[in-house]
């Protein structure tokens, strides 16, 4: 259960961490030059293949060869746009766990419910 406290602790805290995320990015991630796993290339390079069988595609131009992508953090998922909303969201619905999302089929409700 949540007070205004706890909420406004939980508001702060992920305007904190949103602050903290992006100083990362700026910051810490242009330091480094990150490439993406060996599975993630070998995923890409089935892929191409698959494609390849299924439509007769041109070859790769050259100069490209294949080989590991750099890859960067990214900021923009749904996870981190939405956390800006979970505290408004909990003040507007109260916690997770005292609603359901699960659609209610009319069949499995009494018949009572179904005619008044």
């Amino acid at each position: 259960m949540h007070t205004e406290t706890s909420l406004n602790w939980l508001e702060q805290c992920t305007t904190e961490l949103g602050r903290q995320l992006r100083r990362f990015k700026t910051f810490t991630c242009s330091a480094f030059k990150t490439k993406e796993l060996p599975k993630e290339e070998a995923a890409r390079g089935r892929r191409r293949a698959k494609k390849k069988t299924t439509v007769e595609s041109t070859s790769a131009p050259a100069g490209k060869r294949p080989g590991r992508k750099s890859k960067i953090f990214n900021m923009i998922t749904y996870k981190l746009h939405s956390l800006g909303d979970y505290v408004k969201m909990i003040r507007w619905f109260g916690t997770s766990d005292s609603y359901s999302t699960q659609p209610v089929c009319p069949t499995s409700l009494p018949m009572r419910f179904l005619y008044t």
